[in-house]
């Protein structure tokens, strides 16, 4: 399963979604935007910028890593406390907690473990990372018992609980305490963290040749109805193992009606019809590292970033391999809007490695972020010749050609994604992907014939409702139908700018002017920065009879980058307002 699919599951259970299928409305193109939740930071400290002062250094290092640029806090904390000698032991103490905790996001553990934090009675969420980090330095250089002295001593808090809960079985395990490797955490613990260290249960029983109590959790994980997808591949990698390749077969198709897209499911599923061999039991060592892992993303969907950047590189210094660790922490650097930095991280996931086109289409929505879709187009064409059917890499690709105006090429890529059922037939998103296509390359009627399959799929999705029902407004096509829609996607998702701006511009093209205004001031409230929707504002207040008010808005239009037509509209518009001979404005 995906990274960005466990997290859907884990941030659903607890009623936080991080990200998912992202499509936006009105007339605007769909988008993905993986991990969308995890919130951006700041911009970078330019290097001509660093501070020469102590405090200065300081400043500078919260700001990067607030920023999510931990190597360069590091830097700072780290110049900052060479030139703490004269300070307060209270400042000292402050200043090398920071540069212990940048130390160990920026993945530099040796550093860490020469700057953990001595003082018993500091600050408790430092004595716990540090006892966490110890823990890890120790696991990782062999030394077993210290490693499981340290989990096991006395000292509680809630700082880092999940990520010591977690691996605390797998040092136990290490160390050659069998009782202590397969004790679950008591009632306290957060659920999902339970049902984390319940995998990790079975796969430890596995390890002691307990295999039915092993298959007891198993059951237990899978059969859970709501979270059970995300213990599918450990519970049938078990039963290839046990020689039971026809129940993981079985167990992998019923996954694949649930998921029918899933890359890492339709590997396992060929691999077991194949009776090929079964992946091997993880080492102790990656265990701890798959431990530290789950801890990071429950810690990324409780929206705790720092302690998840921190949770992946103890994963990543006691399994380099770990190529789950890798893609999340690249998505904690993408989301902070250091692509760089991200690229460098999906980068460590080579071309051997089956998550390696998770990895590269990653890389490739980098380069989009970034505004560069030429690069991101050859980077895409260039894994779908290595990964021709990978569905995924297709949808980029569609998304890319539709960003740079390539409506048809779009539509082609689009049709082979509908027309190909190896995952399944086509849902409402690809429908409604390739109608938007079709329309802005001028090809209105196939468009509408897409966009109702769409909604035929999906009744009640919000931006197809939109799209469909501005479409035909703008049309003079099925009014009264088209503002029931747009009604009913304004109720599904009342703060969204742009279908508060469709359903104002309904009842601006209606002649209803005074709702017109009273929604269209609401989608400017909502997004103030858009040119065409501060437009739509201002042709209202002209037809409502505010025509100074019109006069100010279409003023506004030219502040925030409109397009040449519509910049020319305005400028037509503040000079003449709005008569017979101007038509209202469109969007584009």
């Amino acid at each position: 399963m995906s990274k960005a699919s466990r997290l859907l599951l884990l941030s659903a259970a607890l009623l936080a979604p991080l990200a998912g299928l992202a499509l936006s409305g009105c007339a605007a193109d769909p988008a993905r935007a993986p991990l969308a939740a995890i919130p951006s930071a700041g911009a970078a400290i330019q290097e001509d910028d660093s501070p020469s002062s102590n405090y200065g250094l300081f400043l500078a290092g919260e700001a990067a890593l607030h920023g999510g640029r931990p190597e360069d806090a590091a830097r700072y904390f780290a110049r900052a406390a060479q030139g703490a000698g004269d300070q307060a032991a209270a400042d000292q103490d402050l200043i090398r907690e920071k540069a212990f905790e940048a130390a160990v996001m920026a993945g530099d553990i040796d550093r860490a473990s020469g700057l953990v934090p001595a003082d018993p009675a500091g600050p408790a969420p430092a004595q716990r990372l540090a006892r966490l980090v110890r823990a890890v330095d120790a696991l990782s250089e062999g030394r077993n018992k210290e490693a499981n002295a340290i989990l096991t001593a006395p000292g509680g808090g809630a700082a880092f609980n999940g990520g010591i809960t977690l691996l605390r079985p797998w040092a136990a395990a290490a160390a050659g305490d069998l009782q202590g490797a397969v004790t679950q955490p008591g009632a306290p613990a957060p659920r999902l963290t339970r049902l984390s260290a319940q995998e990790s249960q079975a796969m430890l029983y596995e390890r002691a040749k307990r295999y039915d109590e092993a298959e007891t959790d198993y059951k237990a994980l899978t059969g859970n109805p709501q979270l059970g997808g995300l213990y599918v591949l450990s519970h049938g990698a078990f039963l290839e193992r046990r020689g039971r390749a026809k129940e993981a077969v079985a167990l992998y198709t019923d996954a694949l009606q649930r998921s029918p897209n899933d890359r890492d499911l339709k590997r396992a599923l060929a691999r077991a019809g194949a009776a090929k061999r079964p992946p091997a039991m993880l080492t102790l060592k990656q265990g701890a590292a798959k431990a530290m892992t789950a801890a990071a993303e429950l810690a990324l969907v409780d929206k705790q970033i720092n302690e998840g950047d921190i949770y992946l590189r103890l994963a990543l210094r006691l399994d380099p391999q770990r190529d789950e660790a890798w893609v999340l922490l690249g998505d904690i650097r993408a989301a902070s809007d250091q692509q760089q930095a991200a690229r460098d991280a999906y980068g460590h996931i080579g071309p051997s490695s089956p998550n390696w086109p998770e990895a590269r289409q990653r890389v490739i929505a980098s380069y989009q972020a970034e505004g560069d879709n030429e690069t991101a187009l050859r980077l895409v064409s260039d894994l779908i010749k290595v990964e021709p059917s990978d569905r995924d890499a297709l949808i980029a690709q569609a998304d890319i050609l539709r960003a740079t105006d390539r409506f048809e090429e779009a539509v082609k890529v689009l049709d082979k994604l509908i027309s190909d059922n190896s995952g399944g037939p086509a849902g409402w998103a690809l429908y409604f992907e390739r109608g938007t296509a079709l329309d802005r390359a001028g090809r209105w009627a196939d468009a509408e014939k897409d966009l109702l399959k769409a909604l035929t799929l999906q009744p009640d999705e919000p931006d197809v409702l939109n799209y469909l029902g501005y479409s035909w407004i703008v049309r003079g096509e099925r009014t009264q139908q088209a503002l029931g829609m747009l009604q009913r996607a304004y109720l599904a998702q009342p703060d969204s700018g742009e279908i508060a701006d469709s359903l104002g511009w309904a009842y601006y093209n209606m002649g209803d002017f005074k709702q017109a205004v009273q929604r269209l001031e609401r989608a400017v409230s909502l997004s103030p920065v858009s040119a065409e929707i501060t437009d739509h504002l201002g042709d209202a207040y002209w037809r409502a009879g505010r025509k100074t008010e019109a006069q100010y808005q279409w003023t506004r239009v030219l502040t925030l980058a409109p397009t040449p037509e519509l910049k020319t509209a305005a400028e037509r518009k503040i000079t003449s307002g709005l008569t017979p001979a101007v038509a209202a404005s469109t969007r584009s």
